[in-house]
């Protein structure tokens, strides 16, 4: 089932804030003396990959051109 465009969007608003919410967190880890590496790298990389998600679906909102 291919989602419409309201799915599409309602779908890039939760991404979008959960990456605001991996951005607090990371943050907030970064600010504590005992670091956690690997829970940072963790966050981190979660938060790449919602951006990819996010440009993804919105790359999708964009109609084809024939050219």
């Amino acid at each position: 089932m291919v989602p419409n465009e309201s799915e599409l969007r309602a779908h890039i608003v939760e991404l979008e804030s959960e990456h605001r919410a991996l951005e607090t967190a990371i943050h907030a880890l970064q600010e504590t003396a005992a670091q956690d590496l690997f829970a940072l790298r963790r966050l981190k990389k979660r938060k790449l990959q919602l951006k990819d998600a996010i440009e993804r679906l919105r790359s999708r909102l964009i109609p084809d051109l024939n050219a």
